[in-house]
This record gives structure tokens, C-alpha cells and sequence, in this order.
């Protein structure tokens, strides 16, 4: 039987219109709101101010990557047969090294769904009607990734945004000091990205005889780490069984 839709999302379908949310999703832990860069703040200030939603409180900002979304390293309907280790594979996003990382193309009509790359989450809070919503919105440009800011609507997101576009890359147009937050001054990529190197671009130290931190080439080689798999199944129990009937032979 179909899930019956709750009073809330009947509310939020009847004051937005189609084309101001791009989908509503009601799962088991939130309601969650997709909306398009255009309309990203209009439709914060109405959730903010309405007095059916009073989402005065935004309590969490955070950047998303969607690279390599859905894309298992584990390719184990082909690999069992010849050990589990080499079921993993090397060309995973961020393990690779970064002059010879693969150019991947982000494809907007992949099989998950996603509209783009990079997307930001945002978390609300009503304490007048003791209830929270997700917020999210795909930045349209994969290359440039843009999304207007939220701090004139929330000033807690301030420095969301700044950790947003440190770690993922993502400017948010309006911000009115958006700098690094979490990085060194200098600082090349952006590291939560999944192209990324998993190994970093540099080795920061600090040399004693300069007097000064220095920056030097990574000196660690990349690699691809395999989990140990202890298997338990029939033909484990069989070697058991020949092993001690040949010992008691």
C-alpha cells in the first residue's frame, strides 16, 4: 500500500509551487526539499518567515560531492574466483596519483538521478512547531560550482559556507568574507573532493636549520588498501575435513 502523505508535505506542495521545488522527499528521518539555484533563496526566506514553517534556525551547511556516486571498487561477480583481493580497484575517486588522475566527465543522466556534481545540504530547525527539515540544492555549473548564500537569511551559516568552499570548492555568491577556513594559506584543491589524492599534494614540515615551514613533494606512494576477508563457508569446512582425516590417517 501506498505511503499516505503527511499533513506536512501536503502543506509544503500547497504554498510552493512546481516550479520553485524541483522534488519532495519524505523518508523516515526527514523531510527533504530540492530546489533549483533560483529560487534557493526565495524559498529559504519563505521557510524562514511564513509562520506555517518558522524554520528560524539553520543548524547544519555542508558541501556534497556525487563523483563516483554509486560506483563500487568491489567487483567481486567477476573477481571471486580469483581471490578477493583483487576485487578492488585502483583507479577509485582519490586514489590515484593527482598528474595522472583520470579526466572524468560527470554524467547529469546517470542511472542515480543526481542533476549535477557538487550539491549543498542544509539542515533547518522550527522550535515553534518542534520539527526539522532538509534543504538541498545542485550547483549548476560542475566546473565552477555556484550557489547563492544563505547568510543574509541564516548568519549561522557564515562560516558553514566558508568549510563548504575550503573543503569542496563550492563559492557562494553574496558571502561576505568567503575565505578558507579549515586549510593552510596556500593550500592547492580542495581536499573532501573525490578526485582528490588520498595522499595529498605536498608534505608540510618545519625545517630547523631555515627556521620555517617548508613544503616538499609528497614522498608516499599510492596505493590501494585491501580490507582482510575471512571467509566462512562450505568449502572452508571441507578443507577442515580432508586436513584432519588425512591427519588421522
Amino acid at each position: 500500500m501506498a505511503k499516505q502523505k503527511s499533513q506536512f508535505v501536503s502543506q509544503l506542495e500547497a504554498f510552493f509551487s512546481a516550479d520553485r521545488l524541483v522534488s519532495i522527499t519524505d523518508t523516515s528521518d526527514m523531510v527533504t526539499l530540492e530546489i533549483s539555484p533560483e529560487h534557493w533563496l526565495d524559498v529559504a526566506r519563505d521557510l524562514r518567515d511564513q509562520d506555517e514553517f518558522s524554520f528560524t534556525q539553520l543548524s547544519d551547511l555542508c558541501g556534497m560531492d556525487y563523483l563516483s556516486w554509486g560506483q563500487s571498487e568491489w567487483a567481486t561477480d567477476t573477481a571471486s574466483n580469483r581471490g578477493f583481493s583483487r576485487a578492488v580497484s585502483g583507479e577509485g575517486a582519490g586514489r590515484f596519483d593527482w598528474s595522472q588522475r583520470p579526466q572524468v566527465v560527470f554524467d547529469r543522466d546517470n542511472e542515480y538521478g543526481h542533476p549535477g556534481r557538487f550539491a549543498v545540504v542544509v539542515h533547518l530547525i522550527s522550535m515553534e512547531h518542534n520539527r526539522r527539515i532538509r534543504i538541498r540544492c545542485f550547483a549548476a555549473d560542475d566546473v565552477m560550482p555556484i550557489i547563492p548564500s544563505l547568510v543574509d537569511t541564516w548568519n549561522s551559516a557564515n562560516w558553514y559556507e566558508r568549510e563548504a568552499f575550503d573543503l569542496f570548492g563550492i563559492a557562494f555568491e553574496g558571502h561576505p568574507d568567503l575565505r578558507r577556513i579549515l586549510t593552510d594559506y596556500g593550500f592547492v584543491g580542495h581536499p573532501f573532493r573525490k578526485d582528490f589524492p588520498l595522499i595529498g599534494n605536498v608534505t608540510v614540515r618545519y625545517d630547523e636549520s631555515q627556521g620555517r615551514v617548508v613544503y616538499e613533494p609528497v614522498e608516499i606512494e599510492p596505493r590501494v588498501l585491501v580490507p582482510r576477508v575471512i571467509r566462512d563457508d562450505s568449502r572452508q569446512h571441507a578443507l577442515a575435513d580432508e586436513a584432519t582425516e588425512d591427519g588421522n590417517s
